[in-house]
């Protein structure tokens, strides 16, 4: 006889169990049975979420405001990016950050007196927390800064390959950091990343002479997963690069396209 129940995921599914099978408990899992129930709870979640990123987008947009929603993995000099982007550009464009962050306030702290307005986000919810940030977080970081005073808003999003790229925050481009030290292997293991943003800052080619790296191997296989980004090689630390990025940001903060 067999036995239905459902799983925390909402996968549902019957054991059968073969009568001279000597342990009961090792079930015959051919006959998955996979309920409506767990996309009908994706679906309603990710609709709220497009419905609250495109209020955010509106208030950004009532507001004369660019948005930039900057992602990476955890390490890879993305806060250290911003600290230089602040420091260059803070002058030219009133700038406005969503720090986001698993928990401290140690990234929110590196930015302050660098002239820009910083809104913290944490997303511990006593339970460990969120691995990105989705539009209704961002959405209560708002109140956090004097939005008609901004030209740009810069979201750095929680540090992680995966679920950043999948939910729309409000932003008009997808910008990613990806340093050398992470391997030319990201780009395939994590397409969904790469694919998503409009430019990708391969951080840290200061490295390179002292590593096992090519950049042109790194540019390439961006390029098998997104043809269309671009792809600046910079070094935050010595500034490598950087002016190519405060190029692109100036005029993506003037309203050209992702560009």
């Amino acid at each position: 006889m067999g036995r239905f129940h459902r799983h925390d995921d909402g996968t549902e599914h019957e054991h059968t169990h073969r009568h001279h099978d000597p342990n009961p408990d090792h079930g015959d899992h051919r006959h998955y049975q996979t309920s409506s129930q767990r996309i009908d709870v994706l679906e309603a979640i990710f609709a709220e979420n497009d419905s609250l990123a495109e209020d955010n987008r509106t208030t950004f947009a009532s507001n004369g405001i660019r948005a930039l929603n900057l992602m990476s993995s955890p390490g890879s000099g993305k806060t250290t990016i911003l600290q230089r982007t602040l420091d260059e550009l803070a002058g030219e464009f009133a700038i406005g950050v969503i720090e986001g962050d698993i928990a401290t306030d140690l990234d929110a702290a590196k930015l302050n007196g660098r002239g820009a307005q910083v809104s913290l986000l944490n997303t511990s919810n006593g339970f460990g927390g969120e691995c990105h940030l989705d539009a209704p977080m961002v959405h209560r970081a708002l109140p956090g800064l004097d939005l008609p005073r901004l030209d740009l808003v810069i979201i750095e999003n929680v540090g992680n390959l995966v679920c950043p790229a999948e939910f729309d925050v409000g932003e008009h481009a997808k910008a990613m950091v990806y340093s050398i030290t992470e391997g030319e292997d990201k780009p395939l293991k994590y397409p969904v990343m790469f694919r998503a943003v409009d430019i990708v800052l391969l951080n840290k080619i200061d490295l390179v002479p002292h590593l096992d790296a090519d950049v042109d191997s790194y540019i390439t296989h961006v390029r098998e997963v997104n043809a269309t980004a671009t792809i600046l090689p910079v070094s935050a630390r010595t500034g490598a690069g950087m002016g190519a990025w405060f190029g692109w940001l100036r005029r993506f903060a003037q309203g050209s396209g992702t560009a």
